[in-house]
């Protein structure tokens, strides 16, 4: 339950009524929401204004730094209210004009000031804003503390997709591989290529939970969908086939993982690229068996599953020996990690490894059908 609001203020008018000989009366009454006070206003509400015996005609709201506030004007007049909630820490004004019944106006002016919040969330967005990213890139954003389960729904409500050319899509909460949560967006099918984005966050004010504190700002990025290049990977054939825009363009020939150790199954994201990296297997679990420098590192999981140079395997081609990774010749692997880009999607077929991988482990919104991913939203029911 959020506190309740301080009690509200009146305000009277400022500056002289109208001296016309229709203007009657006392000039209207205007009630702002939280008031102003020795006591800094209680988070967790908009900013509301009302006007009796009267109309508001503009009502102007701005923060501490210059910052204006949008909000609707109710269609009789009669009452304005914010957008978004009161930020922690922020002092606001409120000015207003008012026309009594009697036709007087009126202007007053306002401000209060809000507590301060003991704990802020903020949030890490992939991907970057100015991104151009491949067609199987979803949208996904991390929370630097947790989200109580019934803050989500509001939280979703006031993150906003907007794209051109128009794409059905859906948001879905995710449990990240590091343990913390987050919300990724992914489109029904593949990105269109070219398609612009758009993701607006009107979080400023809203409580994601004790555990998690306030959201202080907003955040809005854009990126761009680039070309549709993704890639296949035959694990019996020990094969790895690019195409872009459904047409075959390349193929290399690599080990993908062992019997023991079978490389994940379905369509994973490339979710990041690293030109040379030290394999250690301490970092899969393998203990100190081996260090291995490697070049043109193309991660699909979180948890481990590359595409990388393999110098030292004998059996390229011929046998798949891997711990899960497809490896390939040093020029092989350059030839993939520069065909793909971030966000694009790389298909694992053929593979006896019947586990689905966890969508939060890496980027793996494709692990799940449509039907599945819309289940993850928190407004799936309203």
């Amino acid at each position: 339950m959020l506190p309740a609001l301080a009690a509200a203020g009146l305000l009277t008018a400022c500056s002289g009524g109208d001296d016309s000989p229709k203007a009657d009366g006392p000039p209207a009454k205007v009630t702002v929401t939280p008031a102003a006070g020795d006591k800094a206003a209680e988070l967790g509400r908009p900013i509301s204004v009302r006007a009796t015996g009267g109309k508001l005609t503009s009502v102007k709201v701005e923060d501490h730094k210059g910052g204006a506030v949008g909000g609707r004007l109710a269609g009789d007049g009669t009452s304005w209210t914010s957008d978004g909630k009161i930020r922690p820490s922020t002092t606001y004004t409120v000015r207003t004009e008012t026309t009594s019944s009697g036709g007087r106006k009126a202007s007053a002016t306002t401000s209060f000031t809000t507590e301060r919040a003991d704990k802020v969330n903020k949030l890490t967005n992939t991907p970057n804003g100015g991104q151009t990213v491949g067609t199987g890139m979803p949208i996904s954003i991390l929370f630097d503390h947790p989200v109580a389960e019934d803050r989500r729904a509001e939280i979703e409500k006031a993150l906003k997709v907007t794209t051109r050319p128009a794409v059905t899509g859906a948001w879905g909460w995710v449990k990240d591989y590091s343990g913390k949560d987050r919300i990724d967006w992914r489109p029904k099918d593949y990105w269109p290529s070219g398609t612009k984005v758009s993701v607006n966050g009107a979080l400023s004010g809203i409580s994601s939970g004790d555990a998690g504190g306030w959201f202080v700002r907003d955040y809005d990025f854009g990126f761009t969908i680039g070309a549709d290049r993704r890639a296949v990977i035959d694990v019996p054939g020990h094969r790895l086939t690019m195409y872009e825009d459904g047409r075959e363009v390349g193929s290399v020939t690599g080990s993908a993982g062992s019997p023991q150790d079978p490389t994940r199954g379905g369509v994973h994201t490339v979710r990041s690229k690293n030109a040379a990296e030290t394999m250690d297997s301490s970092t899969i679990g393998y203990g100190d068996q081996w260090m291995l420098d490697s070049q043109w590192v193309t991660h699909l999981t979180a948890s481990g599953t590359f595409l990388h140079s393999a110098p030292w395997n004998k059996s390229l081609g011929q046998v798949n020996n891997s711990h899960g990774c497809f490896g390939m010749t040093t020029a092989d692997a350059k030839k993939v990690y520069d065909f793909l880009t971030i966000g694009s999607t790389v298909e694992v077929k053929g593979t006896t490894n019947p586990n689905k991988t966890d969508v939060g482990n890496g980027l793996e919104v494709w692990q799940e059908t449509w039907e599945q991913w819309q289940k993850r939203s928190a407004l799936r029911d309203s």
